[in-house]
């Protein structure tokens, strides 16, 4: 009895680009004596930029809200927490993980229009939405030039 293997070229083409990936990290850790932190990772950001507001949306799935933590320093908005891995049922065998666990830690400049009295955050879903308003006043000011 003859038994066929279907081919699948593209598992074959994702092993190989994994092995790849692991061959050049090894590489550059040995050229820079260093190793690339494990356990960190920067979650994916949206930002939408409307008349009245700025809307950040930050990915960070199967999170607490305990577990993120939000603040502006100096015009810099700082977005850091942990995602931890946790299994469900300490009979799980897991196979392959591909979700980012760990760390995170994310800036972003603020711009100076900005009502940083004003902003608000939300979690939802697995998404963080942070509204940022714009101040009401903000207009170039105008500067006449005096003959002398």
């Amino acid at each position: 009895m003859v038994h066929y293997v279907k081919w699948e070229p593209f598992r074959d083409l994702m092993a190989m680009q994994d092995r790849m990936t692991r061959l050049f990290d090894e590489t550059l850790s040995r050229i820079f004596k260093e190793e690339a932190p494990r356990g960190v990772w920067s979650p994916p950001v949206d930002i939408v930029e409307q008349e009245k507001e700025v809307i950040l949306k930050a990915d960070l799935p199967e999170m607490n809200q305990s577990e993120i933590e939000i603040k502006v320093e100096e015009n810099t908005l700082i977005i850091r927490g942990e995602r931890r891995f946790i299994k469900e049922n300490p009979e799980e065998n897991y196979i392959q993980v591909e979700r980012p666990y760990g760390h995170f830690h994310r800036t972003f400049a603020l711009p100076k229009a900005i009502d940083q009295e004003g902003i608000k955050a939300s979690y939802k879903d697995g998404v963080l939405r942070i509204v940022f308003p714009r101040k009401k006043d903000v207009h170039p000011k105008q500067i006449s030039v005096e003959t002398s």
